[in-house]
């Protein structure tokens, strides 16, 4: 009960980040919410307090939880490779790479979010079906999109490590042991990309590296000769926009 009271506000604080669009444009309203302090002898205004105060709890970590089980993971450190690929130190600065990636999160999400919001938020807001219900179909889209970035292998480990029988559908894989196989699938395949990113710059560095040492020029560090070609090699190959790109057909 607890594991899944704790699914359903990750899930539903995970439409709220990216479907506010989504409720605007229907014309809902937010609730209007009071906070006071009374004495209580009812059972179950106890259990209502102490759910709230789980729910508090758990939104301090909340956004930490929401970008792993998305897209946010690849993209963000592969924009940081990027940005140390190059050698620019602060820029792009890491607001702006954190905003783009949110973004782009929300692009490559939105499919995901928009299940949500038709098939499970609605509905249960309508009291057409119950948290239960909601819970299950909301998870359906994450799952889905977990699944296919996560490799076998990266599965198959947490799920020896769980001391589960080996499932036999994905319906019977536990989404406490395909979140982390997800999360670890994703750092490798950022790691991957981020390599790739790196060797174009890196021979520039190698070759200015030599220019400098062929002139007798120790003294002076390659990268301050290499940093203009390599921002000019980037900006006439148009990189961002093969870069974003990129990462978003990743996810195809």
């Amino acid at each position: 009960m607890k594991q899944k009271f704790i699914f359903k506000f990750l899930l539903f604080s995970l439409f709220s980040l990216g479907g506010l669009s989504l409720i605007h444009a229907q014309g809902l309203t937010l609730p209007n919410v009071n906070l006071g302090f009374k004495n209580v002898d009812d059972p179950k205004e106890v259990v209502s307090a102490i759910k709230i105060l789980v729910m508090l709890t758990v939104l301090t970590l909340a956004p930490a939880i929401l970008i792993m089980m998305t897209s946010f993971t690849r993209i963000i450190i592969v924009l940081s490779f990027v940005r140390q690929a190059m050698g620019t130190q602060q820029m792009p600065p890491n607001q702006l790479l954190v905003g783009l990636a949110l973004f782009i999160t929300l692009f490559i999400m939105s499919p995901a979010l928009q299940v949500i919001n038709t098939e499970s938020v609605q509905p249960y807001l309508d009291g057409k079906i119950k948290q239960e219900v909601a819970l299950d179909k909301a998870l359906i889209p994450l799952r889905k999109f977990m699944f296919n970035q996560t490799r076998d292998a990266d599965l198959a480990l947490f799920i020896k490590m769980s001391n589960l029988s080996q499932p036999k559908t994905r319906g019977d894989v536990p989404t406490t042991v395909l979140i982390p196989a997800f999360i670890i699938s994703e750092l490798k395949t950022a790691f991957q990309i981020g390599f790739i990113i790196y060797l174009p710059f890196l021979v520039i560095d190698m070759v200015a590296a030599s220019v400098l040492m062929a002139m007798g020029m120790m003294m002076l560090p390659p990268v301050v000769i290499s940093l203009p070609f390599k921002i000019m090699l980037f900006v006439f190959v148009d990189g961002w926009n093969l870069l974003i790109g990129s990462i978003v057909k990743s996810f195809g």
